[in-house]
């Protein structure tokens, strides 16, 4: 026989949180998945009406009491909850009555890491889709360039030789386009050479990025630093991991100054590491996680989903490379990159392997 001390040590070593309401809908027991989940303890959830907990809309509760009263088990799909600490989950849950003993069993998932799996897998593939297609398309470019270019400087001798400088200027223009184009295709091509992966102190990438940003803006923007110093060496490229830090600083800085001007602005570069992480399907203990904040416009929402794309930009002076150069890089180190923006905030987030794999 299980007595109830065993029963609850066998509900407390589940990965479903299990909680059991009583038949006015108050909360009977949490297990310890359930107490994570809801950030309530059994003692102190015990008795508290399932509302002041957890909220859902009066439909699910009508629901819960229907069950209650019919006996009739149900299960529902995504569903979104919302904490007593205003904190959000999306959740799978079964309810099951026990009608016998007057309360409802309530079985629930949290979909939140899924989710969170599934769209940074699609965002992985996404910008691999558009890098292959990027590099193809910068290859067939660059071919007719050399041969345009070319064409021209041969010409640009015989017009020499005939003396006519009049048309020289126009094999000159025509030289000079043709190298700002290939100029330009190396840019969307990203960094020639590979990763050179060596330990590197993340403060280092992170302080001359900071003092770099200083010396182009003549010190007008605040810089906050949010260092954690517990953080070991991560394996990098300095100098590539520098120029993906500083492409989204600098990003910052000017969308800054285009709108409240650099004297109200700030940006925070904060890093902290994060344990099982998951990036696209690999699973790492340690993560090294680098974010930079600011106080800008924000990013319009008809390109929010776009900016990682070659030739995006929300600025009218932006090229468009910068972000899908960092974007490059940080695949690079087979990490991650996501951006999260509303007006008055744009914070971008880096998520680095602590461990060569």
């Amino acid at each position: 026989m299980v007595n109830d001390r065993q029963l609850r040590l066998l509900l407390d070593n589940l990965t479903s949180a299990v909680l059991v309401l009583d038949d006015k809908l108050a909360l009977c027991y949490l297990n310890s998945a359930a107490e994570n989940l809801v950030a309530v303890s059994n003692a102190r959830g015990s008795g508290q009406p399932l509302e002041e907990v957890v909220r859902e809309n009066p439909a699910a509760l009508e629901a819960l009491r229907a069950s209650l009263a019919s006996g009739e088990k149900y299960t529902v799909r995504r569903a979104l909850w919302l904490l007593h600490n205003l904190e959000e989950c999306t959740v799978d849950y079964s309810v099951t009555p026990l009608p016998d003993l007057g309360l409802l069993l309530l079985e629930v998932q949290s979909m939140d890491r899924l989710l969170r799996i599934a769209r940074e897998d699609a965002l992985l593939s996404a910008q691999e889709t558009t890098r292959n297609l990027v590099r193809g398309m910068a290859h067939e470019v660059k071919n007719p360039l050399g041969g345009i270019r070319g064409a021209a400087q041969l010409l640009q001798t015989e017009l020499k030789e005939l003396d006519d400088e009049g048309l020289g200027e126009y094999t000159q223009i025509i030289i000079e386009e043709a190298d700002r184009l290939r100029n330009l295709v190396d840019r969307m091509l990203g960094p020639r050479k590979p990763v050179e992966l060596q330990p590197v102190n993340v403060h280092t990438i992170t302080e001359r990025v900071a003092q770099l940003i200083e010396a182009e803006c003549s010190g007008a923007l605040i810089i906050e630093r949010d260092y954690d110093p517990s953080i070991p060496d991560i394996p990098a490229d300095s100098e590539q991991l520098i120029q993906a830090v500083l492409n989204i600083a600098r990003n910052a800085m000017q969308a800054i100054a285009e709108s409240i001007g650099l004297g109200k602005g700030s940006l925070i570069i904060r890093t902290r590491v994060q344990r099982q992480f998951t990036i696209g399907r690999r699973h790492c203990s340690l993560v090294c996680r680098i974010d930079v904040v600011d106080n800008g416009p924000g990013i319009p929402e008809d390109i929010r989903e776009r900016i990682f794309y070659p030739m995006i930009s929300g600025r009218a002076e932006g090229t468009g490379l910068g972000l899908s150069l960092s974007q490059h890089i940080i695949n690079q180190h087979r990490g991650l990159i996501k951006c999260e923006s509303e007006p008055g905030q744009t914070e971008f987030q880096i998520y680095l392997p602590l461990a060569s794999e």
